[in-house]
């Protein structure tokens, strides 16, 4: 028997059994940073980069939490869960970086994790296409899982 979750006896794909499972209160945070050059900064309007496709921050939001729900169907073998909850931010650090902090969470038989690093990651990917005009001197830095609560074992990393 294999030791990855997502192959059954014979190194086949499967999508894991969670029927046993208990029924968990389950969070996720996961973090991107994209790195804008000093042309796109120019741009900030208040607490938002205001381009002729709309406010960049707001469109991100609202990508990443539309991207969040749709994580099973993108995902091979992820579980299509009902998020119960699932919260983006977004905010400057630094001279040039922006940090994207998704949150989701429900209460369910497997993780939420992939919800959150999917929001995280989408989000990012609409910045870059809402500011790609102004500059291609953008990068998505990274996309990783900061905190996670709920199921086997809790996981935090230390920023």
């Amino acid at each position: 028997m294999s030791s990855f979750t997502h192959l059954d006896a014979n190194g086949n794909p499967s999508m894991v059994d969670v029927s046993e499972k208990s029924v968990t209160k389950r969070t996720a945070t996961a973090r991107s940073i994209v790195e804008i050059d000093n042309d796109i900064m120019a741009k900030f309007v208040g607490e938002d980069i205001l381009t002729k496709k709309g406010p960049v921050f707001q469109t991100a939001i609202i990508a990443g939490v539309m991207a969040a729900k749709k994580t099973g169907d993108l995902i091979p073998l992820c579980h299509p869960l009902g998020l119960e909850n699932c919260q983006i931010s977004i905010k400057v650090i630094g001279t040039n970086e922006i940090e994207i902090l998704c949150m989701a969470s429900l209460s369910g038989k497997t993780g939420i994790e992939m919800e959150a690093l999917m929001g995280a990651s989408v989000a990012a990917l609409t910045i870059y296409d809402m500011c790609k005009a102004m500059s291609h001197n953008i990068t998505i830095k990274e996309t990783r899982l900061i905190e996670k609560t709920g199921g086997k074992k809790d996981f935090k990393f230390a920023l």
